[in-house]
């Protein structure tokens, strides 16, 4: 590896790790943040950097994390009791939370589950249990989203390192 190629290198790996903590803190859009630090990496040092296979890997795993992150929070509302008009809540709060920040985000679909079920007739409690579903689940999620940062970053340098050294 060429000096420019090791700064590049440590740049991306920076950006990347900050991609880790925007897994937990919502302003930061953490598994699209490690997809475009690799893709940019790639355009500054070529076929140096990563091969094409693993950044369209990378690039699946970051769509698949934003998903299962969204999937989650609903699903953790179904598990504990949320109606599809709770889901959809859960769906609404998450989507509005994102615009309210890292308060809103982690709220967001506690606040719409809890809001749709109450406004569809069901009592307070069983509506805060759809509620605190949908919260767990966002949570859930964003433990798995960090498992596949970590994943997506590991995939990432092992590919950068072994084809330097391999060279």
């Amino acid at each position: 590896m060429t000096t420019p190629e090791i700064l590049w290198f440590a740049a991306t790996l920076l950006l990347m790790a900050i991609g880790i903590v925007g897994c937990v803190f919502p302003a930061i859009p953490g598994t699209p943040l490690i997809f475009a630090a690799a893709v940019a990496h790639r355009l500054a040092v070529g076929e140096s950097g990563a091969q094409t296979w693993v950044l369209v890997t990378l690039g699946i795993l970051a769509a698949l994390a934003l998903a299962a992150d969204f999937v989650a929070s609903l699903y953790g509302a179904k598990t504990l009791g949320a109606t599809r008009l709770g889901m959809i809540g859960a769906a609404i709060g998450g989507l509005v939370g994102l615009f309210l920040g890292p308060l809103g985000i982690l709220l967001g679909p506690f606040v719409g589950a809890f809001t749709l079920e109450f406004a569809g007739g069901r009592a307070w409690h069983e509506s805060a249990k759809a509620g605190a579903g949908a919260t767990i689940g966002l949570l859930v999620g964003a433990v798995g989203k960090v498992a596949c940062s970590v994943s997506m970053i590991l995939l990432f340098a092992a590919n950068v390192l072994w084809r330097a050294f391999s060279l």
